[in-house]
């Protein structure tokens, strides 16, 4: 998939040891000739690493095949084990040592954000949270853009679920686009970072050229109407499992 990815002009990979894709991404950077400067590597610190981030670090590092990670995110901040702000100082020392480009977080909720801001130095680069027509989390948004961190939406498209929606499929007709590009064009218009998942390589050009997609005010208020604050994945103030 990565390879059908980085073939169809895809150069920013989100992998995490969690999904245990690593060495399969750093295998295939390696076969794809891509020089390294054009790509974009994103991984994530399992939650039952916390405790270890700075070895956990390493062992991505390897597995992916590079010298340096330009996006290391922690995962979850799994507040029922408390060790969140411990993982960020052990980033904040790897960001010291070039390991990583940049450093973020994901699924972290405005109190998290907050904890953080209070007690350690370094403003997140990211917040990569759950982010889609119907789950919007503005507030979230506002307070993420606020403290100077970028949103980057995970399930961008709903996990396929609001394709359907009737502002998005009249949108798609009007811009003689897919559903799937409209949705992506309201993303980037509202200026998240997206990274739409799809194994179809004909899927993954054409999410590429949603960047073409430019939706007016009203266009974009139309899909605004859609959030009705329907999670699809784990609330990150319960969500403690260990990804271990």
């Amino acid at each position: 998939m990565v390879e059908n990815a980085l073939e169809a002009g895809c150069r920013h990979i989100d992998a995490a040891a969690a999904y245990g894709n690593e060495a399969g991404v750093g295998a295939a950077i390696a076969a794809s000739g891509v020089p390294r400067e054009e790509l974009f590597i994103t991984t994530k610190l399992r939650n039952g690493e916390h405790a270890r981030a700075a070895e956990a670090f390493e062992a991505s590092r390897r597995a992916l095949g590079v010298d340096t990670i330009d996006l290391y995110l922690i995962h979850w901040p799994v507040p029922s084990q408390g060790l969140f702000v411990d993982a960020w100082l052990a980033l904040e020392k790897i960001f010291a040592a070039d390991g990583v480009r940049a450093s973020g977080v994901s699924n972290f909720l405005q109190d998290h954000l907050d904890t953080l801001r209070a007690q350690t130095t370094v403003v997140p680069a990211v917040n990569q949270f759950e982010l889609h027509p119907r789950f919007q989390q503005a507030t979230l948004s506002a307070r993420s853009r606020a403290l100077n961190i970028a949103v980057e939406a995970y399930s961008p498209l709903g996990r396929g679920a609001d394709l359907n929606a009737a502002a998005v499929t009249l949108l798609a007709h009007r811009h003689g686009a897919t559903p799937a590009q409209v949705v992506l064009g309201w993303h980037l218009g509202a200026g998240n970072i997206v990274i739409p998942k799809t194994t179809h390589p004909h899927r993954m050009r054409e999410n590429l050229t949603a960047a073409q997609i430019t939706l007016t005010q009203d266009e974009l208020d139309a899909i605004n109407e859609l959030d009705s604050g329907t999670r699809i994945g784990t609330d990150p103030a319960k969500a403690a499992f260990s990804q271990m």
